[in-house]
């Protein structure tokens, strides 16, 4: 895929941070950036032939990081094979101005890193990204519900800097189950999770691991009871980059410390496009029936699934950097509660597990989920799984899980082909091997395709 990226010579733009006095708004905007808008057309657009973001690595030991991991990891090897140190990193750039924090994450991966936009206020982003000089990449989740209005931002912003946006789409049979199986509205009737994994988790996945590092426009002030502890650069805690495992990513928060007022005056002084849903109320923008205009006094997020509880709020995307409340930013991870749990649903020790691999001519099949409870995936998949279970509750099939986390993770490593979780195993009747489930489609119809053709 041919991108289109901007690029300049050597020139030497200097940023300051955001002044947080009780200076007026427009002067802290001004003090953003020091170049004149006029010196905009001496930047020069060439165009660069880069790797897609959705390359995957097929030689990578896939692994998943637990929810309890939402602190910064402390090293991960740069270029030249020395260790880099992204807690202390972020320290350091705790007082830099956004350009100045772009203008580091660019040159440290260049055109392994690329900034997530999905409209709004994000075109910021692109417009830092410009003033440095340096090439960068683009890339947006196109859920298929979104405004009008956003798509016309996508194409002005397209035209504005002399870009291709890498659109990622939700994968079509998912979406096409969900919406038969539950209708076109169902997140007002059961929350918006689910939809969210479809359309904007599981494309964003793919996404990254064709990437080293991204940048999002994440702000401490978008959410205070969720959002309030951005780092402003870390170690990914729940997403793989290229490289696959633990570490594989970084991510950064260029406005982590911008008030989102800073953010409209910089918009305004620098003359970029921005989404006309903006001038009819909106702040918050995603998806065009789980996004509403809010009212004077209320908060940006509220106009995101309204119909839900405050804490809701957050779609899945920057599941790392979300603060629980009453004590969520202590060291000890909460207690994390059992899933798949149903009458259909056999949960399995070791013993078990170890007496059902001895056998090579079983009564039945069994369908065997190894998962830990803490991992958004597995979390992802329970409804699935126990409606699967129910539908084949007498039919010569038991359905199981095994907790595979823990002091069992060599075991089921060693023993029972897992990879990440969740893993999926058939141990058919008659074949005395488990059948690991190959697909990341974990929908009902998919897994009692598997099972019909294999036990």
């Amino acid at each position: 895929m041919a991108l289109a990226v901007t690029s300049s010579s050597s020139t030497a733009i200097s940023g300051s941070s955001f002044s947080r006095s009780g200076a007026s708004s427009e002067s802290k905007a001004l003090q953003i950036c020091s170049i004149r808008l006029s010196d905009r057309t001496h930047l020069s657009q060439r165009r660069y032939s880069m790797k897609p973001l959705n390359v995957e690595s097929h030689s990578r030991n896939e692994s998943w990081v637990s929810r309890a991991s939402t602190l910064i990891a402390p090293e991960v090897e740069e270029k030249g094979g020395e260790v880099e140190d992204f807690e202390q990193l972020a320290k350091k750039l705790e007082d830099a101005s956004p350009l100045e924090i772009m203008d580091k994450a660019l040159e440290r991966f260049g055109d392994e890193i690329a900034i997530a936009f999905s409209g709004a206020e994000d075109v910021a982003l692109i417009e830092y990204a410009r003033l440095t000089g340096k090439p960068f990449r683009v890339f947006s989740l196109d859920t298929g519900r979104l405004n009008p209005e956003t798509y016309r931002l996508f194409d002005a912003v397209e035209k504005q800097y002399g870009i291709r946006i890498e659109y990622m789409f939700p994968d079509a049979v998912e979406v096409q189950a969900l919406v038969r199986n539950k209708g076109l509205f169902s997140f007002y009737e059961d929350g918006h999770q689910e939809c969210c994994r479809v359309r904007k988790v599981r494309p964003l996945r793919r996404a990254l691991k064709g990437l080293k590092a991204w940048i999002t426009g994440q702000r401490k002030d978008q959410s205070p009871g969720t959002r309030s502890e951005i780092p402003i650069v870390q170690v990914d805690p729940v997403f793989e980059g290229l490289d696959g495992g633990v570490g594989s990513l970084v991510k950064w928060n260029p406005l982590a410390n911008v008030e989102g007022s800073d953010v409209w005056n910089f918009l305004r002084t620098m003359d970029v496009p921005v989404n006309a849903l903006h001038a009819q109320g909106y702040v918050s923008i995603g998806c065009e029936p789980c996004t509403r205009p809010v009212l004077p006094g209320q908060h940006e997020r509220e106009g995101r699934w309204w119909w839900e509880d405050a804490k809701a709020k957050e779609c899945g995307l920057h599941k790392g950097n979300i603060k629980e409340e009453d004590g969520a930013a202590d060291s000890k991870p909460a207690a994390v509660q059992e899933i798949f749990e149903s009458n259909n649903v056999v949960a399995l020790s070791r013993g078990g597990v170890e007496n059902l691999m001895k056998l090579e001519n079983r009564k039945e099949a069994w369908l065997v989920v190894l998962y830990a409870p803490w991992c958004p995936f597995c979390q992802a998949m329970e409804a699935s799984y126990i409606e699967l279970a129910e539908k084949l509750a007498g039919k010569g099939v038991k359905v199981a899980k095994f907790r595979a986390d823990g002091e069992q993770k060599e075991f089921a490593k060693q023993e029972l082909q897992l990879g990440s979780f969740p893993t999926i195993l058939l141990f058919p009747k008659s074949a005395p091997r488990a059948i690991k489930y190959p697909s990341e489609h974990r929908d009902v119809d998919s897994l009692m395709t598997f099972v019909n053709l294999l036990r």
